[in-house]
């Protein structure tokens, strides 16, 4: 398995996976495919946001995501990081306000799947996770991030919504195993569209979740 599939699909399980997310009454939002979404900083600051161009490596930047996904795991595994949920989330919001989506030339890869996994566990802001998504889309369709990292996040936001998921990737430990956190749409065919974002077969991904069901 290559590690970009690893990144997507057995990332900080314990973290990510399996977290069910709790139903939102807010619809998901939709952005013209292509065109740069807009994230907002606060009521009083909309300032438009910036539109995806290539970037030149950023170091610090780079290092900072991966410190911040740190504090995240930490507290997840241990209840010991610094910061909080909202806290990280604000601040990928100020850095998709200032250069986009990290993308693997602005970050590198490992810190493009951090900012993917603060995104994804910022189920306290849906709307911010749907305009994060739209910016990975575009990284994505510009072959400048993870499009398991987009498949991930977008059953993320449908299972925040209690809507059917794409890619059935946001799984729980039910009694028996393995158990989708909302049904899959069009399960016979969630395998071809597993594949065409560079993840494994369904029944594959079972397979790597069920020790993690068996220790919880």
């Amino acid at each position: 398995m290559s590690r970009r599939t690893l990144a997507a699909t057995g990332l900080l399980l314990a973290g990510l996976a399996l977290v069910a997310c709790a139903p939102s009454a807010v619809p998901p939002g939709t952005t013209p495919s292509g065109t740069a979404p807009r994230v907002a900083t606060d009521a009083a600051d909309r300032a438009p946001s910036p539109t995806w161009t290539p970037s030149g490596f950023d170091a610090a930047l780079s290092a900072e995501l991966i410190e911040m996904l740190a504090q995240d795991q930490a507290d997840r595994l241990a209840g010991d990081g610094d910061g909080t949920d909202e806290e990280r989330t604000e601040r990928l919001r100020e850095i998709i306000v200032a250069h986009g989506w990290p993308t693997y030339s602005l970050v590198g890869e490992e810190a493009e799947d951090a900012a993917w996994a603060i995104a994804q566990h910022s189920d306290h802001d849906p709307d911010f996770q749907r305009e994060a998504r739209e910016w990975l889309r575009i990284a994505v369709e510009n072959d400048d991030a993870s499009p398991g990292n987009l498949a991930y996040l977008t059953d993320r936001i449908a299972v925040g919504a209690g809507e059917p998921q794409t890619y059935g990737t946001q799984i729980g430990c039910g009694e028996d195993g393995p158990t989708p956190s909302t049904p899959i749409a069009d399960e016979a065919a969630v395998d071809e569209r597993r594949a065409e974002v560079d993840l494994p077969p369904l029944a594959d991904y079972y397979a790597e979740l069920e020790a993690v069901c068996a220790a919880d």
